[in-house]
């Protein structure tokens, strides 16, 4: 498949795309938030159809597929850092959304495990108190069930400092997860 794509084959690209979006966007989501979520993952999958003339060893796929990923990620972040320092005050469309937001789960047809979504939204919380570099660590391993060897080939890191930003980024969210009073944290 891969090597179809690389001949220009749309439908195995498709294919491709089909089987890698959901942990993009989860990835993504989980580094970024929901905002511009769409955005992420096809300016991903851009890149990945642009490059794959130059992938050498499919056998990498994935890890190359995670290191755009993780680019995607870290320039958004980036210029979203640079964009809140110009804007200090939220716009009223994006208050709106949120009070529309608000409305939409409050119903409560549209609310089927309030005690997973407060977990959930626990962990993004704890996520949003990392660091940029402890919280891509921390999703591309317990998360995304990638293995230390791939994240450090993906982050071009050695593997000390990936288990190093592991061992500090699981200590920071469980101390975080304990002060909101969750019990029994890993």
């Amino acid at each position: 498949m891969i090597q179809q794509s690389q001949q220009g084959d749309a439908e195995a690209f498709r294919q491709l795309y089909r089987r890698y979006q959901a942990k993009v966007r989860s990835t993504l989501y989980q580094l970024c938030g929901q905002h511009q979520l769409d955005d992420l993952v096809q300016e991903v999958f851009f890149k990945v159809w642009k490059g794959l003339p130059k992938l050498r060893n499919h056998n990498f796929f994935a890890t190359w597929l995670y290191r755009i990923t993780w680019n995607v990620a870290q320039d958004a972040r980036k210029q979203l850092g640079r964009s809140r320092q110009r804007i200090h005050q939220p716009s009223s469309a994006l208050a709106d959304n949120e009070g529309e937001i608000s409305l939409q789960l409050s119903r409560p047809e549209d609310s089927p495990d309030l005690l997973q979504l407060h977990y959930q939204d626990l962990v993004q919380q704890g996520l949003a108190t990392l660091s940029f570099e402890h919280r891509t660590v921390l999703v591309l391993h317990d998360l995304e069930d990638l293995p230390q060897k791939t994240i450090a080939e993906v982050l071009n890191l050695p593997g000390g400092t990936i288990k190093s930003r592991l061992f500090y980024a699981r200590r920071a969210m469980r101390e975080f997860l304990q002060q909101q009073g969750v019990q029994d944290v890993f």
